[in-house]
């Protein structure tokens, strides 16, 4: 019985892999717990479709990964999220000249700005190459009340019933879920599952995470080889 959980866990481990080198611009045919990114590659890719400082950006994002190894999982979502969150906002209408447009995390440093989801699917694809596990985290929808409109923020479990902690470009300073009264869930949701809230929680399970259209297309649009030019250079 142990020896089939830790086959479901290596297993998982495999997925989120997948899920990763997918976002990074990789096949992930063979996948494996010990599969490394090639910088060099990202960087060229980067600098060739957004200019020089996109790769000074990719630089200092794997700058991160490399620091952040050996970590714990706290230290892991501070450095993650303070790294972030020295990114630029910007509506997606000005950026994109699109509206609700989920920049992957590659157009997301290439172009070094970005809306709410941008921020927040960056987070969460940078945890899961740190080795956080998905069931640890959840991609939210908020209201946001201070500014009366939806938002996107990522949100950290520690454990199963812990309170999440909460990762936010408004409000740079990760904070518990309980300490956020400006934030009401709607949904939530990471690389497998869909939940509905009602309240600070959770939620309920309502199925796959396949069910959210933005999230599977931005899944169709993930890799750097079909990375999206912004309507509006940031630089």
């Amino acid at each position: 019985m142990k020896a089939k959980i830790g086959r479901q866990k290596r297993f998982q481990r495999v997925c989120q892999l997948c899920v990763v080198a997918t976002a990074l611009g990789f096949s992930c045919l063979y996948a494996s717990p010990t599969q490394t990114l090639d910088a060099n590659y990202i960087k060229s890719t980067l600098e060739a479709r957004y200019g020089e400082r996109a790769g000074m950006r990719v630089a200092a994002w794997f700058k991160v990964l490399d620091e952040s190894q050996g970590l714990s999982e706290q230290e892991k979502i501070t450095k993650v999220n303070n790294f972030f969150n020295l990114f630029r906002f910007v509506d997606d209408i000005k950026l994109w000249g699109v509206s609700n447009y989920w920049a992957t995390p590659m157009e997301f440093i290439g172009v070094n700005g970005g809306d709410c989801e941008d921020f927040s699917i960056a987070k969460y694809f940078t945890l899961l190459q740190l080795g956080v596990p998905d069931d640890k985290l959840r991609i939210t929808m908020v209201k946001a009340t201070s500014v009366n409109q939806y938002h996107m923020v990522l949100a950290y479990y520690d454990t199963p019933g812990s309170i999440p902690l909460v990762l936010d470009n408004l409000d740079r300073q990760i904070k518990p879920a309980t300490q956020r009264q400006d934030l009401i869930p709607v949904y939530s949701f990471n690389g497998r599952q869909l939940w509905l809230n009602k309240e600070k929680g959770r939620g309920v399970l309502a199925g796959s995470s396949e069910r959210l259209e933005k999230w599977n297309d931005l899944k169709n649009r993930l890799g750097v080889e079909r990375l999206k030019m912004p309507k509006l250079r940031l630089e």
